[in-house]
């Protein structure tokens, strides 16, 4: 099992930047994709961000050209960089680990969240 821990939430001004960091025990390698999802008050959680383990990535289109998603394999840890913050950007950013167990199926693990605020 892995035990994301995510890492970096705040609050900030709009138009900053922030970079969440998702640490991912067991290593990043050992799972098929890491994915980034947020989920504001009121709101279903969405899916933001995705690598691959082969390192393909996916985007929401909510996000595209704000957002990056990147590994670090030596430090099993996965960023996401988010710029220009916009308040609707705020919410609580969840990190998980998918792991396939069958053909049309997976495992999701999750982590508790890290809270981001932005300000107008």
């Amino acid at each position: 099992q892995a035990h994301p821990v995510e890492s970096g939430g705040g609050s900030v001004q709009a138009g900053e930047s922030l970079r969440l960091s998702c640490a991912v025990s067991g290593g990043i390698f050992s799972f098929d994709a890491i994915h980034w999802y947020r989920q504001a008050p009121g709101h279903q959680r969405e899916l933001v961000a995705s690598i691959q383990s082969s390192g393909a990535l996916y985007y929401g289109d909510s996000v595209k050209g704000r957002f990056t998603i990147s590994r670090d394999n030596a430090k099993n840890t996965v960023y996401l960089e988010i710029h220009s913050l916009i308040p609707e950007d705020t919410a609580v950013y969840y990190c998980s680990a998918e792991e396939k167990v069958g053909p049309n199926s997976s495992d999701e693990f999750l982590g508790p969240g890290t809270q981001v605020t932005v300000s107008p």
